[in-house]
């Protein structure tokens, strides 16, 4: 007698809940996660002679080439810049590397994925991770910068973990979409880092909101990267909290860029492997 299994293994028809069931897969495959990790980690720093010390000295010598340039020769004179800059160059380079990198993870794994089941987020999620230890990393010559210029050290900084947090959402979800985008059209993977230059000029990184005409700031507020830069900065420059409120906008927008990605990303899923 032969016994029919009811269990179902897949089933592309059968309503999901895609994003619990992908963080259910990802937590099974949670040994493979850290192995990507790792091996992104290593092959980064395999041949540099300076290793993981390169992740605190990159943001110290672009911070150092923008302090100059805008302290000597445009006159520009802001109390501190060097920690004003160097904050928001630490977020930015998450967010920009981290991103990026997730492209180039899924379209290096088009081969495997084609071969065997893998949670295809696995790959977007490793990139955003290594660049979460980066991050964390290059907190070290922050904390240096505001010891040598005597910032003052304020306990607002315990605040830190929230907007790292939001802004790994926002670009987990960001990089769901823009890596789902890139499968299908190479081209995106050019027109990102366009769209990435652009973006860097439009946020307040390199420059205080206060040389801005007040006209403008309503511009500056319809780019996402603002509410994310101004969080994470203002416990370390200003030594302060943010507002309830504007939290609460950065969490919407870092919660529907999750969202959006996420869907996009798993409506298109199956597809990757006749594109990859």
């Amino acid at each position: 007698m032969i016994h029919l299994s009811k269990e179902i293994v897949y089933d592309s028809a059968r309503p999901r809940l895609v994003i619990w069931e992908d963080a259910l897969e990802l937590l099974r495959y949670r040994d493979l996660l850290w192995s990507l990790v790792q091996r992104d980690l290593t092959v980064r720093y395999k041949r540099s002679v300076l290793g993981f010390l390169w992740t605190m000295l990159n943001p110290l010598l672009t911070m150092l080439v923008l302090t100059i340039v805008f302290s000597t020769f445009f006159r520009f004179e802001f109390q501190h810049f060097a920690v004003y800059l160097l904050s928001g160059l630490l977020l930015w380079n998450f967010f920009a590397q981290s991103t990026t990198q997730a492209i180039h993870n899924l379209l290096w794994a088009g081969s495997l994925v084609n071969k065997i089941y893998l949670p295809k987020p696995i790959f977007v999620v490793s990139a955003l991770l290594v660049g979460l230890v980066n991050l964390v990393l290059a907190l070290i010559p922050l904390a240096l910068i505001m010891l040598i210029s005597q910032h003052r050290f304020s306990p607002a900084l315990l605040f830190l973990p929230i907007p790292i947090a939001l802004v790994f959402l926002f670009a987990l979800g960001v990089g769901l979409f823009v890596t789902t985008l890139a499968i299908f059209f190479v081209d995106v993977v050019d027109i990102y880092q366009v769209g990435l230059m652009i973006l860097f000029y439009l946020s307040p990184i390199i420059y205080p909101l206060s040389i801005l005409p007040e006209r403008y700031l309503p511009l500056v507020q319809l780019n996402p990267m603002y509410y994310f830069l101004q969080l994470f900065r203002q416990p370390i420059y200003d030594g302060t909290i943010p507002e309830v409120g504007f939290v609460w906008r950065a969490a919407l927008i870092a919660l529907v860029a999750l969202i959006v990605g996420w869907w996009f990303f798993t409506k298109k899923a199956d597809e990757f492997a006749y594109r990859v």
